[in-house]
């Protein structure tokens, strides 16, 4: 992959605002938006995270993030390579930043005269559910003439194996609560890392209570999809998170594919990224 892409995500860690990246679930270049160029911000702390810790002097700017993205964009027509998607993720939860409505809304202009077949994803934990605001500009972004294409983090079935993957001061049923409330309004992608924490996978119980949510969630008609990846990034805390077989990937995609079929007329597929 050319038109300057990075096989991972450090390049951000640079105070780079937009970054060009080969995404395996996208099946092609991403072009990422990062809200936080001058220091990770998040509200999970994710073991698996591949964010280092970095500090740098840069500001976010709207006006330079739209010219970045112009750049990107022509670059990668110039090479031939379609662009997939513009990707809002970066240094951590895009939805704490207060330059996301704006930010959204400019990216969305840009695509339409650029890159009209790129998707606009937003990758999101979730958290910024519970702030009314966000949750209604989500909302609209998602139903509306945007087509927010929101991939939505759902690592847990479990108050325990939340506070492993997660490990965020948000109560688990607090944060599940919205997002059942969300799932019933408006589309949505759901994504789940499966990986090992301190040597050990999720628990049975942990899978089928996760399984038993996601067909839950996706009862409701709005679940477009649903993807489960592993670990395949170096993070700061290596090995404390590891990647887990494929075949035990395989094995959640293919039981959650069962009863979703059984659940439902209209099931969504189950995609898996190893």
């Amino acid at each position: 992959m050319s038109a300057g892409t990075v096989e991972n995500h450090r390049q951000r860690e640079k105070g780079v605002l937009v970054y060009p990246v080969y995404s395996r679930r996208t099946g092609g270049l991403s072009v990422g938006i990062n809200l936080f160029p001058d220091k990770k911000c998040c509200s999970f702390d994710c073991p698996y995270c591949e964010v280092f810790p970095f500090s740098s002097g840069a500001e976010f700017s709207l006006r330079q993030m739209e010219e970045d993205l112009r750049s990107a964009i022509t670059d990668a027509r110039k090479r031939g390579i379609p662009v997939g998607d513009i990707c809002f993720s970066g240094n951590g939860e895009p939805t704490m930043s207060p330059h996301l409505s704006e930010a959204l809304e400019s990216a969305g202009r840009v695509r339409s005269e650029m890159a009209a077949e790129a998707k606009l994803v937003l990758i999101t934990n979730g958290s910024g559910l519970l702030n009314e605001s966000v949750f209604l500009l989500l909302q609209e972004a998602a139903s509306g003439p945007l087509a927010l294409d929101i991939w939505l983090k759902l690592d847990a079935g479990t108050p325990g194996w939340y506070e492993k993957m997660a490990r965020s001061k948000i109560p688990y049923e607090k944060i599940i609560a919205k997002i059942r409330e969300f799932a019933a309004l408006a589309p949505l992608t759901i994504q789940t890392m499966l990986c090992m924490v301190d040597a050990c996978g999720p628990p049975s119980d942990e899978a089928k209570a996760w399984e038993k949510l996601v067909v839950e969630l996706a009862q409701g008609g709005f679940v477009s999809k649903v993807q489960i990846y592993g670990k395949v990034r170096p993070a700061p805390e290596d090995p404390k998170a590891t990647a887990l077989p494929i075949e035990y990937l395989e094995e959640r995609a293919t039981s959650l594919r069962l009863v979703l079929v059984a659940a439902s007329a209209a099931p969504p597929p189950v995609e898996v990224y190893p």
